[in-house]
């Protein structure tokens, strides 16, 4: 790797033993993947994936008490993914004991740390950063340092950002020197679809599912999008932004996608149309019977399949606040439908503490707590990682969710119905 004069004085000790591990360390994963040089950070924030204070994450506690004590923080104030624990989210005595006593017993002295290094302010934890009342929104064509799978295919697909899906670790030790190796979705080549594929439904598919379904097919790779346009419309506005939202969020979970266009909406897109296409791509068509096959293939992870679900998680990653105001609607509507007041499984939507100040603020807010709905910040998937919780029958629309936790996947509107009105 070409390394300038700063840069390999760095790595040579000018500013310290510890400062030279960082470098090394950011030069050996440039390495791995072929990076023939560094190149700076732009962006004015970070955000960081580690956001739990696992007590098996001691080696992560002890380098960042390394960090600290000389010197050898971030250049970025950053952000860092949600809470794993909230006092208002359902538990039963047992499951609170394993969540604060043995699971996340390090939390506050974690976020101490974190504090230390560079932490935006008490606030900064959510998965959806970007959100406008967060404040770490990167401009288009910005470098970024950033971990969190759903957040980094965001800020590469809607903002036109530049950055790779680094890991935890990484992600921090890249802002401390500033700079990232230039490779993959950074460089203009790694931006190129590889993938053409061509959306035939006939009404609106269901980002969660479409997502999914993209994942699982391109993987890592690149797609350009065709007739998405058709649903979303040519505007990045409220509505479009939070659909890519949680479409970006499944292909990035339910595969490894880091990056997508959409022909007539995406900035890159919009910019070079069908030059960002390789010659060499691969066509996928994906129409209804493409979308219940996918959604079919789904395993259901209970234990026992017909159980009554228990509880339901709305928001991985974490809403918008037009999507808590939207949601209050239907979730009144759909109880006024049915005749009841208050929703008939315990239901959870998460949202970036932010997001929830702005929300609280609204007459939606009292609507939503007298329909029964608790709003959180916790990551629900933190939540579902205590072994009691996955024992449970949770159910949800998010993919990324499902994915990664025994949680059952259901669409939108299913979800509404089971909540509001009962039933399967």
């Amino acid at each position: 790797m070409f390394l300038t004069e700063e840069q390999q004085a760095i790595l040579n000790g000018s500013k310290g033993e510890t400062m030279a591990k960082v470098m090394e360390s950011v030069v050996r994963y440039g390495e791995l993947f072929g990076a023939e040089k560094l190149i700076p950070v732009t962006s004015k924030y970070n955000h960081l994936v580690t956001s739990f204070g696992l007590k098996a994450l001691g080696p992560v506690y002890d380098l960042f008490n390394k960090l600290i004590e000389d010197g050898a923080i971030s250049q970025q104030k950053f952000s860092v993914d949600p809470r794993p624990c909230d006092p208002n989210v359902p538990k039963n005595f047992i499951q609170d004991i394993i969540f604060n006593k043995i699971m996340y017993s390090k939390q506050d002295f974690y976020e101490g740390q974190l504090k230390s290094l560079g932490l935006m302010d008490d606030n900064a934890f959510t998965c959806a950063c970007y959100m406008d009342e967060v404040g770490n929104k990167p401009a288009k064509g910005e470098v970024l340092s950033w971990a969190e799978s759903s957040a980094v295919v965001y800020a590469n697909s809607v903002l036109g950002a530049k950055v790779n899906r680094n890991s935890g670790i990484i992600d921090i030790m890249q802002s401390i020197v500033g700079y990232v190796p230039y490779f993959g979705l950074v460089t203009d080549e790694g931006r190129k679809a590889t993938w053409v594929v061509e959306i035939k439904t006939t009404k609106k598919p269901e980002a969660q599912l479409l997502g999914s379904a993209i994942g699982m097919k391109v993987m890592e790779d690149v797609p350009y999008i065709k007739g998405l346009d058709k649903w979303l419309g040519t505007e990045l506005d409220d509505a479009a932004c939070t659909y890519l939202k949680d479409f970006g969020a499944a292909t990035a979970s339910n595969g490894a996608v880091g990056l997508y266009h959409v022909e007539n909406l995406t900035p890159d897109a919009v910019e070079q149309g069908e030059k960002l296409i390789t010659k060499d791509a691969k066509v996928y068509v994906i129409d209804d019977a493409e979308l219940q096959r996918v959604y079919d293939s789904y395993p259901v992870m209970w234990k026992n399949k017909d159980a009554k679900p228990k509880l339901c998680f709305m928001g991985c990653p974490h809403m918008s606040l037009e999507q808590l105001k939207t949601w209050t609607d239907k979730v009144e509507n759909g109880l006024k439908e049915a005749g009841n007041k208050k929703v008939l499984i315990p239901t959870v939507f998460t949202a970036a503490p932010a997001v929830i100040k702005e929300f609280e603020k609204t007459p939606y807010a009292a609507r939503l707590k007298a329909c029964g709905v608790i709003v959180s910040y916790i990551c629900p998937l933190m939540y579902m990682n205590n072994p009691l919780c996955g024992k449970m029958p949770v159910i949800t629309s998010s993919n990324k969710l499902r994915t990664y936790t025994t949680a059952r996947y259901y669409t939108d509107d299913e979800i509404l119905v089971q909540i509001t009105k009962g039933g399967n």
